[in-house]
């Protein structure tokens, strides 16, 4: 059983993911990849978090990341497939003492997962109350379940899902019109789709 420890939030966790993202890249294939996001507590400044970089990767073709399990396990990471998401490929990687550090979600772009993940982390980002309201609330669940990751999971869940549903009615209101990204030379587009955290 995973031992659930939370941590004041460090600024090696952005750096972490940069490095992680440039070998990601190569990894799951330049042609493939599409946009490489940092999400998770260790995304969100001022929050306390598991110390572990989430990442996930959008593909323009999620079939193709099947065949770069082996590019994956060169950088540590065990590949899992769908790991319960249909649509998913899981991946996760530990250091050599057994302690979890990456996990690594990739979807095609354009799925809905892609969107539910960047607004949660995207709303936390701009509603700082909201995220200290998270953080401490992940403190208290790892001081009463400190080696149970299903109870600290499970305590979560509730409060979890209420700020999804508001990050995604946020999301959509503040999203640009149709016709506004049209018109849209840059190419740029909604910052829950652009920012990388």
């Amino acid at each position: 059983m995973r031992h659930v420890t939370v941590v004041p939030p460090d600024p090696a966790w952005s750096r972490s993911f940069e490095t992680e993202s440039k070998l990601l890249s190569q990894a799951l294939g330049t042609n493939n990849v599409v946009a490489i996001h940092h999400i998770g507590s260790t995304a969100i400044p001022h929050i306390y978090a598991k110390p572990v970089i989430d990442v996930l990767v959008e593909v323009q073709a999620i079939a193709e990341v099947d065949t770069c399990n082996g590019a994956m396990a060169e950088l540590g990471y065990a590949a899992l497939g769908e790991y319960g998401l249909i649509g998913r490929r899981y991946f996760r990687k530990d250091n050599a003492q057994g302690d979890r550090t990456h996990h690594v979600h990739v979807f095609q772009a354009g799925s809905s997962e892609v969107s539910r993940h960047l607004a949660f982390r995207d709303y936390l980002m701009v509603h700082p109350d909201a995220a200290q309201q998270y953080s401490d609330l992940k403190r208290t669940l790892a001081t009463h379940y400190p080696n149970d990751i299903d109870g600290y999971m499970d305590g979560k869940d509730a409060f979890v899902k209420t700020l999804e549903k508001q990050a995604l009615i946020w999301a959509h209101l503040t999203s640009p019109a149709p016709d506004c990204l049209d018109s849209n030379p840059s190419g740029t587009t909604h910052p829950a789709q652009s920012v990388d955290g």
